[in-house]
């Protein structure tokens, strides 16, 4: 009689039991990339019709208060980054946004984690926008302007993509904190 148990079912927690379960991140992975896709989607749609309404109620120049002076709808011409910041170098912050978008894209078809896929969804969204207003927007293709129409004060003025990739950062910094791995799970870390 041999002790050969290679034939024998494995116990629920041994490595083989876990291999079996290997391919299911990915399987999920790829049915959280739709959703991925979807609310990067959303985010364009909701960015790029506020920015249509921002011209069409704002391009006289005018302002709309929200929350008295701290929040207040005014309608600006980015084309640098945030602050205005690089303003010559426009078509840099298109390939860069460019890039992003790829890297996003590529990144969101390995996850296995709702936040994940929400939080890169919405960078991915953000991207996005951004990249379309750099290379369709005036004064010309990979040097446009970014609509921006929301203002913080004195602070700054930014748009519902602003908005979106600072959510999904914001939740990513959240999720590596309380150690939840973009697969699915918890990190060896946590």
């Amino acid at each position: 009689m041999s002790s050969d148990t290679s034939d024998a079912p494995e116990p629920a927690g041994s490595e083989g039991a876990r291999s079996s379960a290997g391919p299911r991140p990915a399987a999920g992975g790829h049915r959280l990339f739709w959703w991925v896709l979807g609310i990067a989607a959303l985010v364009v749609l909701v960015d790029q019709g506020s920015k249509w309404w921002a011209e069409t109620e704002l391009g006289d120049g005018g302002t709309v208060p929200v929350i008295g002076e701290l929040i207040r709808f005014v309608l600006v011409y980015n084309p640098g980054a945030a602050f205005s910041i690089g303003a010559e170098y426009t078509w840099v912050f298109a390939i860069l946004a460019g890039v992003g978008a790829i890297a996003l894209a590529w990144f969101a078809c390995r996850v296995g984690s709702v936040g994940w896929t929400i939080a890169l969804g919405l960078l991915l969204g953000g991207a996005i926008t951004h990249l379309g207003d750099r290379l369709f927007r005036e004064p010309g293709f990979g040097r446009g302007h970014v609509v921006d129409f929301i203002g913080y004060g004195d602070l700054f003025i930014g748009n519902v993509a602003d908005i979106a990739i600072f959510a999904g950062a914001v939740m990513i910094l959240v999720l590596t904190l309380m150690g939840i791995a973009p697969k699915g799970g918890r990190t060896s870390e946590a």
